[in-house]
């Protein structure tokens, strides 16, 4: 009787004592401070609409001081969609109150009449400046002919030397060349940069040309391969360069009779495709390490050109981590038994062979620009390589960012400068790295899953970085904040990386056989 005495005697209304604007923090919070006896209710509302809670939206209490409850509204990754006006509601059996306050995460993208302004603004930029560009080569002509025109031992002569007009689209790695500036027939024309197999308009990074000189090793051999040896078995993939295959080959291997290969077709015949496919594979001739995808040679005898990898028989490592991860049957196609659950050792040691790989293709002054576990195999025992067949940007297409007609850009694993400024180093593989580790504990989701392009774009230019994964533990995501540092200098070195790596993998053995 005295308790409820007590109790009524201290009952209050609720009342919000403060109710702030969202600030960033670890993740997006709006404060707010309720007293009231007994405790209130919450509800909150967006634009009139009651917010349901969940995951990403929940209201977090952090403290508790004489009947005033001290907490926020945590929001994980809000984009434009949850920025409005935010009303409090607290609620007990004495009465109610409520407060609103206006939040605003991210811009919204642009559409509607706002977009065709932009686009209109843009369009008579262009027209300005083209016809001050076209207005100024008429005078520069104008000048030529005046000063040359008359002396009939002059006329007007194209350059002393002509570049051939080769491109490097169809090499899956990048060789950045340390010694020469010289910019490649493929950044002559229009600027572009090459990612997999998609050339891209790229801002001029003159730091970054390829030398075509530096590219390649004189004495390079390629193996030649006999078209009766390489027998088809079923098609694997298909991507804009041709056809991928599971093939037999013949005498490719002095211990084994036939051995299972990867059969990668070229679609296009024409003389630059030639060209391409002749200089990739000497490029890979040169690629020899444990978990670089191995590269056997060529069969040029007839069309289709063809080139021939090791086959790795689990596929590529985003489907086998979706394959052996909690959502596992969910995906699986009529299969009852659930799928063995990859462990935490077991994702360290993939790791820390994507980083080896990684600091190889590093010291041969390679740079791969699209670094995902979309472009890396699993074979037997665990063992991971890093490959890339150009096949992922149509298996994987929303993966990419379709720009004008062809171009398709691996956004969510792309730092700001590379997004913003087209430039790409080893810096810039350093942080797909990052997002790859990302992708390793998260049993391969796709990071920034429940964003669009547009919005993924405008997360990673204003500084958001991807949050830890449930499994992840802290030293791993201690080290992708290292691999996602805003300025590129300040990035973890790839070795340290892989040293990292390594003695995490080794503080936690890994049980190779518990996959089968």
């Amino acid at each position: 009787l005295l308790n409820l005495l007590f109790s009524l005697l201290h009952s209050v209304p609720p009342k919000i004592t403060k109710l702030s604007d969202a600030i960033p923090d670890h993740h997006w919070c709006i404060p707010f401070s309720v007293a009231g006896n007994p405790t209130p209710h919450l509800q909150w509302f967006l634009d009139g609409e009651a917010v349901t809670e969940g995951v990403y939206i929940m209201t977090m209490i952090h403290d508790v001081t004489e009947r005033e409850y001290h907490g926020c509204l945590q929001l994980d990754s809000p984009t434009h969609l949850n920025n409005g006006r935010y009303t409090l509601l607290a609620k007990n059996e004495y009465g109610t109150d409520q407060k609103e306050v206006e939040a605003h995460f991210m811009r919204k993208p642009w559409d509607g009449e706002e977009f065709k302004t932009h686009c209109f603004l843009i369009v008579q930029v262009y027209v300005v400046v083209g016809i001050a560009a076209v207005a100024f080569t008429g005078f520069l002509l104008m000048l030529v002919i005046l000063k040359f025109g008359g002396n009939s031992k002059f006329g007007i002569k194209g350059p002393s030397s002509v570049i051939s007009n080769d491109d490097d689209s169809a090499s899956p790695l990048h060789h950045v060349s340390n010694g020469s500036n010289t910019p490649s027939s493929s950044e002559m024309g229009p600027d572009a940069v090459i990612i997999g197999m998609t050339k891209i308009p790229v801002i001029e990074n003159p730091q970054y040309f390829r030398s075509t000189n530096s590219l390649l090793k004189t004495d390079t051999f390629v193996q030649h391969i006999k078209r009766h040896n390489i027998v088809l078995k079923r098609e694997l993939g298909e991507g804009a360069f041709g056809k991928v295959f599971l093939a037999e080959c013949y005498n490719l291997s002095p211990d084994h009779e036939k051995i299972l290969v990867a059969v990668k077709t070229l679609k296009e015949a024409s003389e630059n495709a030639r060209k391409d496919f002749h200089r990739e594979a000497e490029l890979l001739t040169n690629l020899q390490h444990e978990h670089i995808v191995t590269f056997y040679g060529v069969c040029v005898e007839s069309d289709p050109l063809i080139m021939v990898f090791e086959y790795m028989k689990h596929g590529d490592l985003n489907k086998f981590l979706r394959a052996h991860g909690p959502d596992a049957v969910l995906m699986a196609e009529g299969q009852t038994t659930r799928p063995v659950e990859l462990t935490q050792s077991q994702m360290l040691h993939i790791a820390q062979q994507i980083a080896s790989g990684m600091v190889y293709l590093a010291s041969q002054h390679f740079v791969h620009r699209d670094l995902a576990t979309r472009n890396c195999l699993v074979g037997e025992n665990l063992l991971v390589k890093i490959g890339d067949f150009g096949m992922s940007r149509d298996v994987y297409s929303t993966d990419y960012y379709r720009v004008g007609g062809h171009t398709m850009l691996p956004i969510r694993w792309m730092p700001p400068e590379s997004i913003m400024y087209r430039k790409f180093t080893t810096e810039s593989d350093v942080w797909s790295l990052g997002v790859v580790l990302w992708e390793i504990f998260t049993y391969g989701k796709q990071p920034w899953y429940q964003l669009s392009n547009n919005e993924v774009i405008e997360c990673i230019t204003q500084g958001r970085v991807l949050q830890r994964p449930r499994t992840c533990p802290k030293e791993v995501y201690d080290l992708m904040l290292g691999c996602w540092q805003r300025e590129p200098h300040m990035r973890l070195n790839i070795k340290e990386i892989h040293c990292l790596l390594l003695n995490l993998a080794k503080a936690s053995p890994v049980y190779l056989d518990i996959l089968g």
